[in-house]
């Protein structure tokens, strides 16, 4: 099992749902970053359950970092930090623990691991693992801040709500302050989109949008180490997400090349491009443009319809019927979760191209 990403900045993750603790590591992050408690919890929040739109599992989410910091600054040292999971009913998943549940891994896991892997909540699968992602994402995201270079991503589109795309720097700075990250007020329906799927005891899903702005041009290399190449690792490495297009992405399909092309101008003497039909990318280099890129959500598979599925240990067919606590969506929790990703995936390619040094 393999659980580092990354090239000169890594991050390693460790523990499943309803293990002691979970946690991660980067190692390769600038000596000398500020380590701001309060801008760790604030992204945390923003992932935690805060409404009936989310599951009843409520962590708190008390971190410690036991590695890599000192009097408040990273140290240079591998940066490692825990959180305890303290509200945990593994009683639920005593009936799963030989039946595939439809859409999750536990069938994947069980020929890859021989039933060795830990089931209860997901284990190591479990959405769970990325609060620790969130944790050490924050301090990226503080760090990027300082350099000028904003993250953010929002909820583009849930069932009929549809909101707009991201078109100025402050509405990254808009979306990262709410709990429900939508540019447009579209809150409450939202919020019926999702509860009429969970009153149906079923799941919805949906298409995120994410917005780097501020990125020196230059920055990823062509071929194998391309920015779209990088993101996308990252970005899959997330349960739910099955889908992602850069700038225009499969509209590209349905353009000609004099509506597709990005032509270039001199903006305040700076080199800009007229459009982002590119989202800010040109042949796996970034070119000064503002990243963007969409990603598609898959529904919750935990629902609480009736379902077919196997019992792979008795090689038989049976009926599943789900317990337990889940989101009947996770497209606002998994908003953070990408916009953590992203920064360590960022910070990781200007610590490649400037050095280790570049972040502070």
């Amino acid at each position: 099992m393999k659980n580092v990403l990354g090239d000169n900045l890594t991050l390693t993750l460790f523990g499943e749902s309803h293990s002691d603790y979970i946690g991660a590591t980067l190692d390769g992050l600038t000596p000398g970053i500020k380590i701001d408690d309060s801008v760790i919890k604030h992204y945390l929040s923003l992932r935690r359950p805060c409404s009936c739109m989310d599951t009843a599992r409520v962590e708190e989410d008390e971190y410690k970092i036991i590695s890599g910091e000192f009097n408040g600054y990273t140290t240079g040292a591998p940066l490692t930090i825990i959180i305890p999971n303290k509200n945990v009913n593994s009683n639920a998943y005593t009936d799963l623990e030989n039946k595939a549940r439809p859409s999750h891994a536990d069938y994947a896991a069980y020929m890859k691991y021989h039933g060795f892997a830990d089931y209860r909540g997901g284990g190591h699968f479990s959405g769970r693992i990325t609060a620790p992602i969130v944790a050490l994402g924050a301090i990226c995201i503080d760090a990027l801040n300082k350099k000028g270079i904003k993250i953010a991503t929002h909820i583009y589109k849930c069932g009929n709500v549809i909101d707009k795309e991201f078109e100025k720097e402050e509405e990254l700075d808009l979306v990262n302050n709410k709990k429900i990250p939508l540019i447009n007020n579209l809150e409450e329906n939202l919020e019926k989109e999702i509860l009429k799927a969970k009153e149906n005891k079923d799941s919805i899903g949906g298409i995120i949008e994410t917005a780097i702005y501020n990125m020196p041009a230059g920055v990823g290399d062509p071929w194998f180490s391309s920015i779209e190449g990088k993101l996308s690792n990252s970005v899959f490495s997330i349960g739910g997400v099955k889908g992602i297009e850069f700038g225009l992405g499969f509209g590209f399909g349905e353009k000609m090349g004099s509506e597709a092309n990005d032509e270039f101008i001199i903006n305040n003497g700076s080199i800009k491009t007229k459009t982002n039909n590119n989202g800010g990318i040109n042949g796996g280099i970034t070119n000064g443009m503002p990243i963007t890129f969409k990603c598609a959500i898959k529904p919750t598979p935990s629902i609480g319809l009736k379902q077919n599925t196997v019992d792979f240990k008795n090689n038989k067919e049976v009926e599943l019927e789900i317990k337990g606590r889940h989101d009947p969506a996770i497209i606002r929790r998994i908003c953070v979760v990408i916009t953590a990703i992203s920064a360590i995936t960022i910070c990781d390619l200007l610590i490649t191209r400037y050095g280790e040094d570049y972040l502070k």
